[in-house]
């Protein structure tokens, strides 16, 4: 697979795992950090649809173009989410992230400051 072929898979995956919103399988999970949760019930859920939403990718965000980061601000706070690509038992990093069957996405979405 081609380097712009394999970018464009992961994007999609990606994109596909983010819009559809929190799930658990897998090969996708999202985490919230301890910190948003603290924020209180409807600002998590805020911040769950900004990130599902979010389309504010350019070079600065998203130099790969890969759709695995975003940041915007929510209740006064700079909110992170980062997607990181895991071996589906999660005991170590994914032997190729463009391959679904073989990737586990985890999707977190935390305070700046907790990153």
């Amino acid at each position: 697979m081609g380097l712009d072929l394999r970018r464009k898979r992961i994007r999609a995956l990606n994109d596909q795992i983010r819009q559809l919103g929190p799930s658990q399988s897998s090969n996708v999970r999202w985490l919230i950090t301890a910190g948003v949760h603290q924020l209180g019930t409807l600002d998590v859920i805020a911040a769950i649809e900004r990130t599902r939403t979010f389309d504010a990718f350019d070079a600065d965000n998203d130099p790969h173009s890969e759709h695995d980061f975003g940041a915007f601000d929510l209740a006064g706070h700079r909110i992170f989410w980062k997607i990181d690509y895991y071996s589906l038992d999660l005991s170590g990093g994914s032997p190729d992230p463009a391959e679904e069957a073989v990737t586990c996405r985890v999707l977190t979405i935390m305070l700046s400051y907790e990153y």
